[in-house]
């Protein structure tokens, strides 16, 4: 992998796939909401990721009524908050955490903040004083919203932020904010990111002079 330097000021940061790998969980999970739906859970796990619960079910259900997707949602999330067994931190993630301490930086996540909580302690991860869960977005990842609120909530504009990412629903919303996007493991890498790391021993951070974050990356 050739080696790649991004400049940013504040650093956006998803966690599921990126930061934490519940992958056990989404899988355990999904599959039985799957087969409750008649559904293939292969099918239904190719479009989970990165979304809300009730976003995916739109998009797997696209008849049904909104509300029920809402009303499963929630069942989902207390299922997914109280099921922690495999939830362990990706490659790196927790040397860059402590690389970035310093550093102005978000948690933008499509999980509410009971499961941020649950999976980022279960993974011996700091949780970010700034963070966007659910709770505080009208629309789900494709959308920008979660990355856009990030960003202010740090004073930074869309430009000067680099996100992490793993998905094709959060790159894209990455990409929709305006920011140059790094994009984490196996599901990311054919989504043509700007940057692409399998974990996150691929990265250095250093601050600059002017105090600028680089992110070295293959380095």
């Amino acid at each position: 992998m050739s080696a790649t330097v991004l400049t940013a000021r504040a650093l956006l940061l998803d966690m599921d796939g990126t930061l934490v790998n519940s992958d056990a969980v989404v899988e355990r999970c999904w599959t039985r909401w799957a087969l409750r739906q008649g559904l293939d859970p292969a099918a239904v796990l190719k479009v989970v990721h990165g979304r809300q619960g009730y976003a995916t079910m739109a998009v797997l259900l696209p008849e049904r009524p909104m509300e029920q997707n809402h009303a499963e949602n929630r069942e989902l999330l207390a299922e997914e908050t109280a099921d922690v067994d495999g939830v362990v931190p990706v490659g790196g993630a927790p040397a860059f955490m402590a690389s970035i301490a310093g550093l102005p930086h978000a948690l933008v996540t499509s999980a509410d903040e009971a499961l941020a909580q649950a999976r980022m302690t279960a993974a011996a991860l700091p949780m970010p004083a700034v963070r966007v869960t659910a709770e505080q977005v009208g629309a789900s990842k494709p959308d920008p919203e979660g990355f856009l609120k990030g960003a202010a909530e740090l004073g930074f504009d869309a430009a000067d932020c680099v996100v992490f990412e793993d998905s094709e629903a959060g790159i894209t919303a990455g990409r929709a904010a305006g920011m140059r996007v790094v994009g984490v493991g196996p599901r990311a890498a054919a989504l043509s990111p700007d940057a692409h790391v399998e974990d996150l021993t691929q990265l250095r951070v250093e601050t600059a002079a002017d105090g600028s974050v680089l992110l070295h990356i293959g380095a």
